[in-house]
């Protein structure tokens, strides 16, 4: 059993934690609302009155905010991680942010005496729910080591990237991917819509040929369906997708797909929809082509 500290019980973060309680770890959880504290508890962790209550036992430390100056407000200062966490404590950054944050705050970290892992994941709520996330994880490979069984309660597919801000980058590069395939399955959607295709038939077949995909599998009946609900809410997808046209920019890489998808979220945002699951960026689409 390892003492584990949960900072961020969100749509991810508490499902998280509660897959660590059930593999047996002691979790003790913080969050800004105490609703999430209280469903933490409910499924066997414990509660704590702030982030230094939090962490002061913890062998590890696990923080799932939305972006990069969150980590940094919950990490720095005389109440933050750093601050407050034993010597020789892991800290694991599970949150998406700017790779260039994540080398900065890993340098920080270990002249504090942590031992930092940037472990960004993918696989959405239920990814979290079931415990199958992928993690990328960037940071010395003896961490990564250490951390295995931490991993292992929540993901499934687990890969060591690189040094500090490798796993940020890979995260980057997955929200890239994604963000275009939704774009691609709305428009496809809308498209056989218009001619009056069974739309589910059509879906099972596409899956089954190389246009399947885990879009397509996850998002593509909620197309169908209008159905919105947020597992990765669209504010956040634009939030990455600035990390990803930022960075490329920086590298002299060329992303004309990642830069117009960027722009039609952006837009759906604006509108008012950023609160909407990254799939309602379909809405755009069938605004795009009149219809609703």
């Amino acid at each position: 059993m390892t003492n584990v500290a949960v900072i961020g019980l969100g749509i991810m973060g508490l499902p998280m934690a509660i897959n660590l309680v059930k593999a047996g770890h002691s979790v003790t959880g913080f969050n800004r609302s105490q609703d999430k504290i209280d469903k933490l508890a409910a499924e066997g962790g414990t509660g704590a009155n702030s982030i230094a209550d939090a962490v002061k036992d913890a062998d590890v430390i696990i923080t799932m905010v939305p972006d990069s100056p969150d980590v940094e407000a919950v990490v720095t200062g005389e109440e933050g991680v750093f601050a407050n966490a034993k010597q020789g404590a892991l800290w694991i950054d599970a949150s998406s942010i700017r790779p260039d944050v994540a080398v900065r705050l890993a340098e920080e970290a270990r002249a504090a005496g942590l031992r930092p892992l940037d472990a960004p994941v993918s696989g959405g709520e239920q990814g979290a729910i079931d415990g199958v996330l992928s993690i990328m994880v960037g940071g010395e490979a003896a961490d990564f080591e250490a951390a295995q069984d931490i991993f292992d309660a929540v993901g499934k597919t687990i890969v060591h990237v690189g040094p500090s801000g490798s796993g940020q980058t890979v995260k980057a590069a997955n929200q890239l991917i994604v963000a275009v395939n939704i774009e691609v399955l709305g428009e496809a959607i809308a498209f056989l819509e218009a001619y009056g295709v069974d739309t589910d038939a059509a879906l099972k077949v596409l899956g089954g040929g190389l246009a399947g995909s885990k879009v397509l599998e996850q998002k593509g009946q909620k197309m169908l369906d209008r159905n919105f609900d947020p597992g990765f809410r669209l504010a956040l997808h634009h939030k990455d997708l600035g990390i990803v046209t930022s960075a490329a920019r920086e590298a002299n890489v060329a992303i004309p797909l990642g830069a117009a998808v960027a722009q039609l979220v952006a837009a759906t945002v604006n509108q008012g929809d950023g609160g909407l699951d990254h799939s309602g960026l379909f809405k755009q689409v069938l605004q795009l082509s009149g219809g609703k």
